[in-house]
């Protein structure tokens, strides 16, 4: 069966954005670039891809799932189809239509998309954010992969943004990088 990985960067005080969907106050070090480059080429959207000489299949991921403020980060700049080398579903009650055919619109039951995802063929699921759909998919999200930069945001949108439902995980693996990025693994 296939797992939903909730693969996520976060500051130290869990936050994945900033108030206004603000995220390019993360530090990037070469180490991290070349571990996600390699170990999970396929999380880097498309359009990035040719710049940082990535030309790999699809390593751990063909499925991406993300909300409406994930989904809409790349629209200012024409990006329709951030993950066109996956299959893409964006979870939103707000949105009318998407006007990408690559891109599936799921407007309710995500936990019901999660459980039919999962029993079909194929590489694992990204659950690449946000907040309010990590904490509606809470009980599917098999695993966690969490950047954790070395920043506190104060405030924005916390990885997961939903009601108090402690879930405990197991830890499985710790990395770090050059710039005190503490990369974390947890199962359920």
């Amino acid at each position: 069966m296939r797992k939903l990985t909730y693969y996520v960067a976060t500051s130290i005080d869990g936050y994945i954005a900033g108030p206004n969907g603000e995220y390019d106050f993360y530090p990037v070090a070469d180490d991290l670039a070349t571990w996600i480059n390699t170990r999970m080429p396929e999380t880097v959207p498309t359009q990035l891809r040719a710049q940082a000489g990535i030309d790999a299949p699809n390593q751990r991921f063909d499925t991406v799932i993300m909300g409406r403020g994930t989904y809409e980060l790349g629209l200012p700049a024409g990006v329709t189809s951030p993950y066109a080398h996956m299959k893409q579903y964006v979870i939103s009650g707000t949105i009318k239509s998407v006007d990408e055919p690559a891109v599936e619109l799921v407007a309710d039951d995500p936990l019901g998309l999660v459980r039919r995802l999962k029993q079909e063929d194929g590489l694992d699921i990204w659950l690449c954010g946000g907040g309010n759909v990590a904490a509606q998919l809470l009980p599917e999200i098999d695993e966690l992969i969490v950047k954790c930069y070395p920043v506190v945001a104060g405030a924005g949108i916390p990885a997961f943004h939903g009601g108090f439902r402690p879930t405990t995980f197991t830890l499985t693996c710790t990395e770090t990088f050059s710039n005190g990025i503490l990369l974390t693994t947890y199962t359920r």
